[in-house]
């Protein structure tokens, strides 16, 4: 899941990106508002957390031109007016919950974690040969064992399986589990694969991720 912060307080910035990346998710950070309305336009985003008062452009007008593009994506502000008028005024410009500084950061996590809770018709957990992976529990199952793995082997895990029967480049895996957008050996990735295979005996699991050579690979069932 990647989450963009936009607020221009590089301690609060900072200190957000920190704890989210801890708990696996992928932060990019703006620190003005038609920065940030430019990195939210990109679409590539599945939340947004949002300050108030922004240099530039300010966080309801950010809102506000998001909202015409992007309906679904979840935006939480974050600010320190604390008014019911205020509050009224953020979520009628399209933002989906409200928080107020200074704040919890395990608040701010559950919060993101109801906004990112799949709806009706999506999934929390995706079946892949006899392994299960459960985005609730933060487990991985096999044949009803738990197959314990790292942060980054769950996240990369998750994402070839969202993308289940796709092929997933190297670039794309790099920047969405890693959060690393510029030219970087990847590398990296070979080894959390084999990793993934080994620790899931992909081997009688009835599924494969298989290396699409020179391009990346493909998580497929048999």
């Amino acid at each position: 899941m990647k989450i963009l912060v936009i607020e221009d307080e590089p301690g609060i910035a900072n200190f957000v990106k920190q704890g989210l990346e801890e708990e696996s998710y992928s932060v990019d950070i703006a620190y003005d508002g038609t920065k940030g309305l430019d990195f939210a336009l990109s679409g590539e985003y599945d939340i947004l957390l949002l300050d108030w008062m922004l240099p530039g452009i300010s966080g309801i007008e950010v809102c506000r031109q998001f909202r015409k593009e992007f309906k679904d994506t979840p935006i939480i502000f974050l600010t320190a007016k604390d008014t019911v008028q205020d509050t009224i005024f953020g979520l009628q410009a399209g933002a989906n919950d409200y928080i107020k500084k200074p704040f919890s950061f395990d608040e701010l996590l559950e919060r993101i974690r109801v906004q990112l809770r799949p709806k009706s018709g999506e999934h929390d957990k995706f079946i892949f040969g006899d392994i299960s992976l459960d985005l609730k529990t933060h487990q991985v199952l096999k044949k009803g064992e738990e197959i314990f793995l790292t942060q980054k082997e769950f996240a990369l895990l998750e994402f070839l399986l969202r993308n289940k029967g796709k092929v997933c480049r190297r670039t794309q895996i790099i920047e969405s589990v890693w959060d690393i957008h510029f030219e970087y050996n990847t590398g990296v990735i070979d080894v959390y694969i084999n990793a993934l295979r080994n620790k899931l005996g992909l081997q009688d699991s009835g599924a494969h991720i298989k290396t699409i050579r020179g391009v990346g690979y493909i998580a497929k069932e048999n």
